[in-house]
């Protein structure tokens, strides 16, 4: 049996073929991502020297920002979701998970199943992010293998204060024009993208281990970063690009589990923003893969019905932005299979 994931992101494409739910018989990642060829680029490389093909996939899971504009896919799941999953599965005793993508970053904090207890992310603003370090790297004429090399050779590192990428850019090329180091400067954006990224992880608890995934989790300067602002050991999980895909490959028998999210009113207008941008595509798909679709008043993000195959609706009363958030749990035993979760306002 095969099955085959693809994490199309913002910046980047990855797809992972996996044999029997347990061997990966093939990764790959294409640097450009949704709106662009790499989609169909990357299911043409993981293809590449095997002597299976994508009619042989039993079944396609799709996540990642772009998951909807992926046809052939038989379902798709929130990017949130996998990475917690698919970390998981890597390094089942983690418990908070930084992920650092093209143009977005999040903080997760997971239970001992792997399930989310509470998740923030920042995707509002390229600072911190995957595309602020391109064009950082780009500035100083370093690669972006090269940047973490150039971390290290540090003495002063420079402080680049500014949180938006465009003034952050402006305030590198006054720097470079004043005869600041280029490692020195390439330590001052670590720093920034690590400040950004643990500021997320204190909104929502860390707890050890805490693991790195994502594109930036490949230059080390900004581990080393985010390991000194922590203080604490940041372990980056294997190929750490692909483990969203990874999880998506990851066709494991459903038992009616579900997953819980505990929401506080500090990441409540998160949460909203998030979801009421994704609720409707989502409930549209659903409908015409035949799932069930439930409608309700209340905010019940995808993460609870995602293990379920239940999509949710939400009127266009609940489109506003709500303020003074109060959140109550209720549960409803659909079928002897199936707990519904709703959280009411």
């Amino acid at each position: 049996m095969y099955t085959l994931g693809i994490d199309v992101g913002s910046a980047s494409s990855k797809a992972v073929i996996l044999e029997d739910g347990k061997r990966v018989a093939a990764s790959a990642v294409i640097q450009s991502g949704t709106g662009t060829s790499g989609p169909g680029r990357v299911m043409e490389l993981v293809f590449d020297g095997l002597d299976i093909s994508q009619k042989d996939m039993d079944y396609i899971v799709a996540t990642g920002y772009g998951r909807f504009a992926v046809p052939f896919a038989n379902k798709q799941m929130s990017e949130i979701t996998c990475h917690a999953k698919g970390i998981h599965h890597l390094i089942p005793d983690a418990r908070t998970i930084i992920d650092i993508g093209g143009q977005d970053a999040k903080a997760i904090r997971l239970d001992h199943k792997g399930n989310i207890l509470k998740f923030v992310m920042n995707d509002k603003c390229a600072a911190g992010t995957g595309r602020f370090l391109d064009v950082m790297s780009r500035v100083l004429e370093i690669g972006l293998q090269e940047m973490g090399d150039a971390h290290f050779k540090a003495d002063c590192p420079a402080n680049v204060s500014s949180t938006c990428t465009v003034f952050a850019e402006s305030e590198v090329i006054s720097q470079l024009s004043k005869g600041v180091s280029k490692e020195n400067i390439a330590a001052g954006v670590h720093r920034s993208i690590a400040s950004k990224a643990c500021s997320l992880v204190y909104r929502v608890g860390m707890e050890e281990k805490v693991v790195m995934c994502g594109g930036v989790a490949q230059d080390k300067g900004v581990v080393d970063a985010i390991e000194q602002e922590l203080k604490k050991k940041i372990l980056v999980a294997d190929n750490p690009q692909t483990t969203g895909a990874l999880r998506a490959a990851l066709q494991l028998k459903k038992e009616g589990k579900f997953m819980e999210l505990n929401v506080n009113e500090a990441s409540a207008k998160e949460l909203l923003a998030y979801y009421q941008e994704k609720c409707d595509e989502e409930a549209r798909q659903a409908k015409k893969e035949g799932r069930l679709v439930c409608w309700s008043a209340a905010l019940a993000p995808t993460e609870f019905f995602e293990a379920m195959d239940i999509a949710v609706c939400y009127p266009e009363t609940h489109s506003a932005v709500l303020k003074n958030v109060q959140w109550i749990y209720w549960k409803w035993q659909i079928r002897k299979d199936i707990t519904l979760i709703s959280v009411h306002m």
